[in-house]
This record gives structure tokens, sequence and C-alpha cells, in this order.
């Protein structure tokens, strides 16, 4: 049998970068806020204006902009918006309307010009982070104490364990996978860091866990909703986040947020992102990425072949992470979510349950006060074609042969210019190679097992009902015999491991043993914070669920690996 994966960081690194903060790229990008963001803005205008080659067609995309920006003020207002955005989207409606009455070319031309400088400098202002150092070492320093100190007040008796040093984050937030690997990538190039997103906690847990590696502050794409949330907002503002707002989709946001995502990798900023796009409603593991902001990473790099960077930064690498939790915040909010949008409601506002900084921080209080961990699975790194690379960052074919990976952008002994067709193809096939990684390296829980086993049970048994119909199963019927579920529950189990031993999937170091200490493991670790439960064993000793929604959401983890084969 493969052996388990057990090497948890139990220490915090010496820095890969020497010389101290001041050398973070992300320090300097934020020391030259204003000049980087009229660059955002310049190059963000160039992509616009050769995507909308004459002037109706750049008055149209406007057009579009104003309508679409208008509707979302309307439908799905923010507290984080702009107080004056109203009125000055009024403003640009009235400068149109003076454009067609208007019969000179050339201030028509100029007025144009005008608005969309404006407009494009507004959301790249927005859109840029604004790191400050002695904000970051504060936060890192609440983020490793405090939440320090309820851990060893929650896993120690008494009121004075508060102040104990018994236990660290590392012995609740388990960081495996390809350490050393990244800290030696982190000193070879960029790093773009694309992690599976479920809860909104995951960009403060993957910071701290930046900083536990001894990694300089990575750029953060972090839902501008998060900022709606104080508590969030300061720790995202501190730790390097530049905001997403999912709600434009607009082409002038969106290439102006590809123009900042893809300037700041060439200046050498590690960068992370969730390529998922948002949050994960059924809880399953991505399989289908969104592809602006991860094609920004192979732009950056066909850029830095061009542009001929020789200082040691040149190479960009993809590292994947996976996050995994016996349960998510968020998850009841999430999984209706999931249900009505597969049910054709197609619009929903985005607003969960924990939209408060009260709510996140009582929230925080009781998740540092339980006993269920955190694992951070740290995959390989690849290059901007899914290669994997080696701690020199040379690349490999899937056959273990070197590629030069500038090959890829260059025709006739030159790297060519940008070639959008080409470029899509490779984004593509980085994003399959990331779904991939993501599977091998996800780590499953005794939770995971349990939810799955469980619903699948339900779900053979009712065969002829769907989806809908068999979430609305009555109490009686979602009665599971003990007998059943662990002779199910082994099948599984044993798949699991066979899938282990064969490099497929890493798993928890509870899954081994005696399964009947497994099952009860699982049973008490799944969706603990819940106020109804996903999995519970009733006064016969028999397994039912007090929520079937919660069942089917982590039960989803397991989403993938064809397992349903073995039920």
């Amino acid at each position: 049998m493969k052996p388990l994966n057990q090497d948890y960081v139990k220490k915090k690194y010496d820095p890969v970068v020497p010389g101290g903060m001041n050398e973070w790229p992300v320090v300097v990008l934020s020391r030259n806020r204003e000049e980087f963001v009229k660059e955002v803005a310049r190059q963000s205008i160039i992509r616009i204006k050769a995507i909308t080659p004459n002037r109706a067609a750049l008055i149209e995309e406007i057009e579009t902009t104003l309508f679409r920006e208008k509707l979302r003020i309307k439908r799905n207002p923010w507290a984080v918006d702009p107080e004056d955005e109203s009125d000055f989207l009024s403003s640009v409606k009235s400068r149109l309307l003076d454009i067609s009455n208007n019969e000179n070319s050339e201030e028509i031309d100029e007025t144009l010009e005008s608005i969309l400088e404006e407009m494009i400098f507004r959301y790249a202002d927005e859109i840029a982070g604004n790191f400050k150092k002695s904000r970051y070492r504060f936060a890192r320093s609440f983020v490793t104490f405090g939440f320090a100190r309820l851990l060893n007040a929650s896993r120690a008796r008494g009121f004075w364990s508060i102040f104990s040093t018994q236990f660290t984050l590392q012995d609740k937030i388990n960081i495996t996978g390809e350490v050393e690997h990244l800290r030696t990538l982190a000193q070879k190039g960029t790093i773009v860091m694309v992690p599976t997103h479920f809860s909104n906690l995951d960009s403060i847990l993957i910071g701290w866990g930046i900083n536990v590696l001894g990694l300089p502050a990575f750029i953060y794409g972090a839902g501008l909703n998060l900022f709606n949330i104080r508590i969030i907002a300061y720790f995202l503002n501190s730790l390097g986040a530049y905001k997403v707002d999912r709600r434009k989709k607009n082409l002038l946001y969106l290439e102006t947020l590809k123009a900042y995502s893809s300037l700041a990798i060439q200046r050498g900023c590690h960068s992370l992102f969730f390529p998922g796009g948002t949050r994960s409603r059924s809880g399953k593991i991505e399989k289908r990425l969104k592809l602006g902001l991860l094609s920004t990473a192979i732009e950056a790099q066909r850029v830095n072949y061009q542009t001929g960077k020789k200082d040691g930064l040149e190479k960009i690498f993809i590292v994947p992470v996976t996050l995994n939790y016996n349960f998510v915040l968020e998850a009841p909010g999430l999984i209706k979510q999931y249900l009505r949008l597969k049910g054709q409601e197609r619009y929903y506002i985005e607003n969960d349950e924990y939209s408060t900084s009260y709510k996140i921080s009582a929230f925080l209080l009781k998740f540092f006060t339980k006993g269920s961990d955190i694992s951070v699975s740290i995959g390989k790194g690849m290059d901007v074609l899914g290669n994997y690379v080696d701690d020199d960052g040379k690349s490999y074919d899937k056959h273990g042969r070197y590629i030069d990976t500038k090959e890829y952008f260059t025709e006739d002994g030159k790297v060519v210019s940008h070639d959008q067709q080409r470029e899509d193809e490779y984004t593509r096939m980085l994003s399959e190679k990331i779904v991939e990684e993501y599977h091998t390296i996800n780590k499953i829980f005794a939770s995971h097992l349990v939810a799955y086993t469980a619903f699948q049970i339900l779900r053979k048994r009712y065969n002829k009902l769907d989806l809908y119909n068999l979430l609305r199963l009555p109490e009686e019927d979602q009665v599971i015999a003990y007998d059943e579920f662990k002779r199910v529950f082994n099948n599984l189990l044993m798949q699991v491991h066979d899938m282990h031993n064969k490099g497929k999937v890493n798993i928890s170091p509870y899954l081994m043993g005696d399964p009947d200490k497994i099952i009860n493991h699982g049973l008490k670790n799944v969706g603990m914070y819940h106020a109804k439960r996903p999995l519970i064993k009733n006064r016969q000793g028999d397994i039912t669920t007090q929520d079937l929604n919660l069942l089917f959401y982590y039960h989803n983890r397991l989403d993938g690996y064809n397992l349903e084969r073995y039920v």
C-alpha cells in the first residue's frame, strides 16, 4: 500500500526572497500604484480598440456597457459600489447623446476618446490593489496569534489556556504536497497559484499559508462582494488583493481586468486567482474553469519572451492547489443557489447569509474552536501549456522529454505577436491539466466518503426519481440500515485506497484502520457546524440525514471519480 503523505508543514519557513519586504514585487507595484493604474488603462484601451476597430463598433460597446451597468445598479447594488456611480453613468449617456447630434468628426472622436479613457480609468482604479506593508504585518500577526489562541483555548482546558502556545495553526491547517518544489520555483520565476474555491475564507487561509511557506505576498483576484464585509475587506486589502466584480460582464471591464492581471504578472508579481470564477455552488471540484484570467498568464509569458526578459523572472509557473474542508460555512446557501440555477432559475443575487462582519467574526470564533481540520494540498508546478516542470523550472512532456516552452510562441525563429486563436487553445489545454491535477491532489476526508456513500445508496435505491424528487424524499425513506451502509462504505473505501496507491488521489490518515471508527469520525465531522446535520446516526444506530440538500453538497466532493460503479 502506498504510504500516506503526512509530512505536514509544522514550521515557518525562512523567506525565499532575501532583503525583506521592500524587495517584494507587490510592494514595488503598490509603491508605484498611480503609474501602474495609468499603464493598465492605457493597455486596456489598446486592447478594446483592437476589438472594436471602428467608431460605430466602439459606440455600440460603450452603449451596451451603460445599459448593463445601469441594470446592475438597479437589480444588484452593493455597499462597496462608488457613491457617484449613477451620476457618472448619466453623464456618459448625456455625452453620447451629444455625439449623435454632432456632425463634426474630429469633435466626435475627441469626445469618444475622453469617455473611453474615463470609463477605463475608473475600472482600473477600482480593480487595483493597495498593498500596505504595515497592514500586512498586522494582518499576518493577527491571523497567526489570534487564531492560534482560539485553537489553544479549544484544545486545552481552562481559561488560561488561551495564552498557551502548545498548539499552532499548523496543527489545524495542514499544508501538504509539493512545498519545497513551490518554494524553489518562486526563486526561478513567477508563480500563478490557482486554488479550488469553496468558501469566503479561502483567501485568508491561502494568504496565511503563503506566509508560513516563506513566500512573498501574492496579488489576489478577490470577489468585490467580499469587500462588503469589513473584517474580510481589511485582510484582503492588507494581503495584496485586487478586486474582481463578477456582476460586470461588459467588454470594457473584462479587458481592463485582464490587462491588470497580465501586467502584474509581467512585472514579476506572484499571482493568485480562483479559476473556477466563484465559490463552487455544488460542492464539486471545478471541472470547467473560467478562461479569462487564466489566459493572462499565457499572455504574460508570451510578452516576457517577446521583450527578452532576462532578470530571472522570465518563466511563469502554474501551481494548482486544493482546499479540503470537513464543512463549508456557506454550504446551505450555496447548494440552494446551485439547485435554483440547475432548475433554470437563471438570475440570482449573490448575497449569502454570512454577509456582515459580525456574522463572519462569530463564525471564525466557532470555526477555530472546533476540532475539525483543514488540508491545503499543493500540486506540482506546470508551465503555461500544462507541462510539468522540475526544480530548475525546465518543462517536460508526458513522456519525460524536455520542452522549450518558448518554441510554442515562436515562428521562423522569432516570438510572434498576439495570436488570439492560438492563445485560446493554449488556455484550454492549460485549464484541462489544472482540473486533472485538482482531482489528483485532492485529499479525501472520511466526511466526504460517508456523505458520498449515503447519497449514492439513496440514489440507487430510488433510481427512477430525478434529482429534485430525490431531494424531496420523506423522512422515513431517508433511513439507511447501518449494516447496508457499512457494506457499501467498505467497497468504496477499498476503491479509494486503490486510487491512492495508483497516485490518482490523496487521502486523509483518518481513512486508515477500523471501518467503524472511520465511519464514526466521518459522521462526527461532516457538516459539523450546520444546525441541520447532513448525516447522523438515529437512536436505532442507523444512518439518516437532517438535510438532504446538504448531504448532496458534501457528497459532490467525490463527483468525477466514477465511484458510483461500486455502490
